[in-house]
């Protein structure tokens, strides 16, 4: 007996169901920036240097083995100077007889938060400062833009050093001091991709069919700035680690006795001839943070640009 065919249907031969069923499944951008991201070792080594910053700075309170404002009377020598690295303190006591591990690991978490938070606070005022200048365009663009020049012609350290003097010492000051000087270079960044992402065709669809201005920038625009916004922001925490750093070896930081990165190495910078641990552990830690996310963001850059895959 024939098979039974019907009008306008047509069997599909074993081999070409075959080759479909072999064929890739069209991977995602995402996906496709995942995989690149993986594939890159620089990067994934940057990426895992993160990780156990960001696990050991969460874990401070299992990890510290002691509270780092605690002071030992052991922890200092006859002399009152600091004890080297041994196994009741790890890697020794600073200049007040507290453990330098302890105070290590609270203060990886209390820099990297200023930093992310910095970071967050001065990319929202980008994207809103960016977003007006490239979708409204006109004397909103004008006279964002020039602000912007007025913002990046003063210098930036003096600038937090003065601002830093004149409010009162604190963890909010410090990210206000950081996140305030750090918005105008991503908001013309961000400024000039909008001017490009608005002129193409899915902008004009949905504004011929009557959508918002704001929708069309939340729903459509936006999305598309979203691989800038996470480069730019993991490239810029370490020049927030390194602000911070700055501003609380000067004093102008996170108020002692809660610990810091860079308030440690201040408070250890005199003894670094009797007692070189107690500034050399902090600047390691700085070097280390700097380092991992500077090749993790360079891996994001790449991973997320197609034009740099391989």
């Amino acid at each position: 007996m024939s098979e039974l065919s019907f009008p306008g249907s047509q069997a599909t031969p074993p081999r070409q169901l075959d080759a479909l069923e072999r064929a890739p499944k069209q991977r995602s951008y995402w996906s496709d920036a995942w995989v690149s991201l993986l594939c890159d070792r620089v990067a994934l080594a940057g990426g895992i240097l993160v990780v156990l910053m960001f696990f050991l700075a969460v874990g401070a309170d299992w990890f510290a083995p002691y509270d780092p404002l605690k002071q030992f009377p052991e922890g200092l020598t006859a002399r009152g100077a600091p004890i080297e690295p041994n196994a009741q303190f790890l890697l020794g006591t600073d200049n007040l007889g507290r453990d330098l591990l302890s105070r290590l690991i609270w203060g990886g978490r209390i820099s990297l938060t200023v930093s992310i938070l910095a970071n967050l606070v001065s990319l929202a005022v980008a994207i809103v400062v960016g977003g007006a200048a490239g979708f409204l365009r006109g004397a909103v663009d004008t006279f964002v833009m020039r602000t912007v020049d007025i913002a990046l012609s003063f210098p930036t350290l003096i600038l937090q050093i003065a601002l830093a003097t004149v409010l009162p010492p604190s963890i909010g000051t410090v990210i206000v001091v950081i996140s305030i000087f750090a918005w105008a270079y991503p908001a013309r960044v961000f400024r000039g991709q909008i001017l490009s992402i608005r002129e193409r065709s899915f902008v004009e669809s949905a504004r011929s069919i009557g959508a918002s201005e704001l929708r069309i920038f939340v729903r459509h625009i936006l999305p598309q700035l979203l691989p800038t916004i996470v480069v730019y922001f993991t490239i810029r925490v370490p020049s927030a680690i390194l602000t911070e750093a700055s501003l609380s070896f000067l004093g102008l930081g996170v108020p002692p006795p809660t610990p810091s990165w860079g308030n440690m190495i201040l408070s250890g910078y005199q003894l670094y001839r009797q007692a070189p641990w107690v500034v050399l552990f902090p600047g390691f830690a700085i070097m280390i943070a700097v380092l991992g996310f500077n090749l993790l963001g360079d891996g994001l850059r790449d991973a997320l640009d197609p034009r740099e895959r391989r």
